[in-house]
């Protein structure tokens, strides 16, 4: 069951330690920014964010449910990112929506918080396609043969599966 929010109530009733206040104070910033619509589940730290696609890229026009789930480490765990409709990415395993991005899965660090996932590393992943390490090889192959059949094809999907809110 999901609900929408825009205020901490997912994470009610949990003790006060430096982790929630954190996980709290992410999602509420996350939630509060005017910027993305937030939709809770029933499990604390497990939400879908609406994500858009970046102007003047392909996905331009394209909305995609982002499932996060926060699990208690976090910040000092990364989030867990991914695609809740499909998406034509060579970084994103097309069926599951996982994400291939070395900042979330390698190199992730509590300096970053979730805005940054979504104002800058979503973003910068479907501006900026790293083909050579791909989840999806048919994506990436295609975006290295034919940078505008790609763009078309990436085009014909978002209208399938990504224009609804």
């Amino acid at each position: 069951m999901q609900r929408q929010t825009s205020s901490n109530s997912s994470f009610g009733g949990q003790s006060a330690g430096a982790s929630t206040r954190r996980r709290q104070a992410d999602f509420i910033k996350l939630a509060t920014s005017g910027k993305y619509q937030v939709t809770a589940t029933d499990n604390v730290g497990d939400f879908y964010v609406l994500f858009h696609g970046p102007k003047e890229t392909p996905y331009e026009g394209g909305h995609w449910q982002v499932h996060v789930v926060l699990t208690e480490q976090y910040p000092y765990k990364s989030p867990s990112i991914g695609f809740a409709n499909s998406i034509f990415h060579p970084n994103v395993e097309e069926r599951s929506g996982s994400v291939c991005l070395d900042v979330i899965n390698q190199t992730w660090t509590p300096m970053y918080d979730l805005m940054n996932v979504f104002d800058v590393f979503l973003p910068q992943l479907l501006r900026y396609p790293n083909s050579s390490d791909p989840m999806n090889p048919a994506a990436a192959a295609l975006q290295l043969q034919s940078l505008s059949e790609y763009t078309t094809f990436v085009q014909d999907h978002m209208s399938r599966f990504a224009t609804s809110e």
